[in-house]
């Protein structure tokens, strides 16, 4: 199981990284580094917190369109960034559904929504909803539901074939997810400046024609993942038929703007 490109990583300038690429049907098509090594993922965690928030809808536990987080505001206004709550603070700077307000804080309010409606602690939730069911035996989610997930390659790579194709939810739950949420929203990618539109969908960050952007100039539109401010990401590009996950632990920056899209060109040209 070996794939060239996954070699890049030895020379990103960065104290240990590791990421692997894995198919629709859980085949790993390559893995390099420390593939068992627990890195801090950052807002990678959103994509893992999202997906037990849609475990609890297909479970009834709550709605889509439920009211949540700020005053108009639902389910989906939060895990789609358009709450109108601030960044990392929880105050409202906008009416829900106007502006691509990329918000720690919405998934803070996630989680506590979510905990309310189920009586169970979010990251206990999280774990039987979807790691323990994925055998993520690693990764843990103690804290807040927007940034403080720790998690392997190995882990992430079960999550990843698990997204392309569902067991622990309906398929189209999956596709509504994937799918841009409040079209012709604009906003601030973080890191990445102003993007009009900044498009987004239930938890995952939609790539569509985004530029400048983390992922490949030969990325798919329909590419969706999530990066993280600890130096990770994992992006799904489903016309490739394919995942890749990177973690690294050095905090991102202009290193990884400059050779992470070179890297998922030359992932996606191996396919």
């Amino acid at each position: 199981m070996s794939m060239e490109s996954l070699a890049l990583i030895e020379k990103w300038p960065v104290p240990t990284a590791a990421a692997a690429v894995v198919r629709a049907d859980g085949t790993l098509l390559g893995a390099h580094g420390p593939t068992a090594q627990p890195f801090a993922l950052a807002s990678v965690t959103k994509p893992l917190a999202a997906y037990a928030v849609l475990v609890a809808y297909e479970e009834g536990a709550v709605e889509l369109d439920e009211p949540a987080g700020p005053e108009g505001a639902t389910v989906r206004h939060l895990l789609a960034h358009t709450s109108g709550l601030a960044f990392d603070e929880h105050r409202v700077t906008a009416a829900p559904g106007q502006r691509r307000l990329y918000s720690n804080a919405g998934f803070e309010q996630l989680g506590d929504h979510l905990a309310k409606a189920t009586e169970i602690p979010f990251g206990e939730y999280v774990k039987q909803a979807v790691l323990e069911p994925l055998g993520m035996t690693s990764t843990t989610l103690d804290g807040s539901p927007a940034k403080d997930g720790v998690s392997t390659v190995d882990d992430l790579v079960r999550f990843a074939a698990e997204v392309q194709a569902p067991r622990l939810l309906d398929p189209r739950t999956v596709a509504e997810a994937m799918t841009v949420q409040y079209p012709g929203t604009k906003g601030v990618l973080p890191g990445y400046g102003h993007q009009n539109p900044n498009d987004w969908g239930l938890g995952f960050e939609i790539r569509d024609s985004k530029s400048p952007h983390w992922t490949g100039g030969s990325s798919s539109p329909r590419t969706f993942g999530h990066f993280g401010q600890s130096g990770t990401f994992l992006w799904i590009d489903p016309d490739a038929g394919m995942a890749c996950v990177a973690l690294t632990d050095r905090a991102f920056g202009t290193w990884a703007t400059e050779v992470w899209p070179a890297f998922t060109d030359a992932v996606l040209a191996e396919r």
